[in-house]
């Protein structure tokens, strides 16, 4: 069972992220999802309820809209707030050690658009590096980012229909990597 930090302002009038937290809650995993929005529209978060909400999960999803080539603003709060030291970093912050965490966003815009030639002048994997120095830092297993371009119906004449169908692809990688990271039954770590 997965932890997944939602984190979209609007959530309610989202295409793709809507969609993509609803196949994944109607798969056969269960999963916790917290809406950091909901639960926290005035930015105080409940740093105790979020460190124990990530201590019964091994697999942190950051499910989140790609904004301003950057997390939104309340995932960076969280962030600051919640991987606090002596929990998440310092001589005694290993809660978060050997934890895995899988950003999975939505990007507006065409791929096209992050390659060194395009619009952003950097491939979308270079404007991550930051939240994977975090996960180092914590000690997690940082898995690459899964990232669904052209979420917006602004974007190369993208329809509603094609939209939902690329949300319901991005969700069902995200599933399979969830799969493969989940022990088997009576499997044993090491």
């Amino acid at each position: 069972m997965a932890l997944i930090i939602l984190a979209h302002p609007r959530y309610n009038s989202s295409l793709a992220n809507k969609t993509i937290i609803e196949e994944l809650q109607s798969s056969n995993q269960h999963h916790e999802v917290r809406d950091i929005h909901r639960l926290y529209p005035d930015y105080r978060i409940d740093v105790q309820a979020e460190q124990e909400a990530l201590l019964r999960h091994d697999t942190i999803l950051l499910q989140y809209p790609f904004y301003w080539l950057n997390l939104p603003a309340i995932l960076k709060h969280w962030i600051d707030e919640v991987f606090a030291y002596q929990f998440a970093y310092g001589s005694q912050g290993d809660k978060l050690k050997g934890k895995t965490i899988i950003p999975s966003f939505t990007v507006g815009a065409a791929e096209k658009e992050y390659q060194l030639s395009g619009k952003h002048h950097m491939r979308i994997y270079e404007f991550c590096k930051s939240l994977e120095h975090t996960a180092i830092y914590a000690q997690m297993n940082y898995i690459e980012p899964v990232c669904f371009f052209g979420a917006s119906l602004n974007v190369e004449a993208f329809t509603e229909e094609k939209v939902k169908r690329n949300a319901k692809h991005h969700a069902q990688k995200i599933i399979k990597i969830l799969e493969h990271l989940e022990p088997t039954p009576g499997s044993v770590s090491i």
